[in-house]
């Protein structure tokens, strides 16, 4: 196969470890920032063309597509990745299921509709009700979170009611859409990261925030352990990522007194974390499911038109 992998940076590792693992395996790969993609729209023929500097544009066509997308240029990534699509390329994770998951807002609603437990949530924009989302999400202790936050940025944990009423009203006059959440207090500052690939848990490790902090993103100091998940956390890792439509997919999880719920479901999640913990080859596995895939990848097309 010729793999093309849509990053910004080739030197990340989760882009190094793909390409590596796909070489390995005998494929062809081509990094490509998509922001120097451009494409053509025509009824017959929909193309992507891609020009670097001190290159001519060269038309790109590939057996598949792996998107590395980030959170700043979902946007415009994902119309490129569309296009794919739409001239019938092969990608691992499509460019809707990765908007659906880029909305929070959107994300959590579809969750709950289709049964998958989350912390309980209210969301706002302008509207003057501080009291009644601090009271659906139980009170405080809560999260206050933007709905584009990524990496914990854009996320506070408000202690009582007053710094909640006033962190709500902050977001409320930076004109900001949020999301109030419950917080698990048993939880005590820890999660769980499922790396979901074709419908199974292919490793897992245990976050914990360093000492004084609440999030547990690794590169916020907290701490990685390889965890062994529950028979129900594996299925609500594995529900998650159906539901949002991710074939690859990051499911953060978090363990409450009333079972695992689901914080997030991650459609370009890192590689470096979750290899280094657990040991395991996660960049091959993401390969060897594209080459099952595209095997019968005609048949699926035919059968969608």
């Amino acid at each position: 196969m010729h793999i093309g992998i849509l990053s910004r940076n080739p030197r990340l590792y989760s882009t190094r470890r793909l390409k590596e693992a796909a070489l390995s395996r005998g494929h062809t790969v081509e990094i490509i920032d998509c922001l120097k993609c451009f494409i053509n729209i025509t009824a017959n023929e929909p193309t992507v063309h891609y020009k670097s500097l001190k290159k001519k544009p060269t038309q790109l066509k590939f057996d598949a597509v792996i998107p590395r997308i980030g959170a700043s240029i979902t946007e415009y990534g994902c119309s490129v990745l569309r296009q794919f699509e739409v001239g019938e390329t092969y990608t691992l994770n499509q460019s809707v299921a990765i908007t659906r998951s880029r909305d929070k807002l959107r994300a959590h609603q579809i969750l709950a509709r289709k049964g998958v437990e989350i912390p309980l949530t209210s969301y706002a924009h302008a509207a003057n009700a501080t009291d009644e989302l601090i009271e659906f999400v139980g009170g405080a202790p809560l999260i206050v979170k933007t709905i584009k936050s990524t990496h914990g940025k854009g996320v506070v944990l408000a202690e009582n009611t007053k710094m909640a009423a006033g962190v709500i009203n902050a977001f409320r006059n930076l004109d900001a859409d949020f999301l109030v959440q419950e917080f698990i207090r048993e939880a005590k500052g820890s999660d769980i990261r499922c790396f979901v690939v074709d419908d199974k848990v292919v490793a897992a490790m245990e976050r914990t925030a360093q000492e004084g902090e609440f999030r547990s993103n690794l590169h916020l100091g907290g701490k990685a352990t390889e965890v062994k998940l529950k028979p129900e956390e594996r299925q609500l890792a594995v529900k998650a990522a159906k539901v949002m439509g991710l074939e690859v997919a990051g499911v953060d999880i978090i363990r409450s007194e009333r079972g695992p719920l689901v914080l997030e479901v991650n459609s370009s999640p890192g590689l470096e974390g979750i290899e280094t913990t657990t040991g395991k080859d996660v960049a091959s596995s993401i390969i060897a499911y594209i080459e099952k895939t595209i095997e019968r990848w005609p048949n699926r097309m035919r059968e969608k038109g």
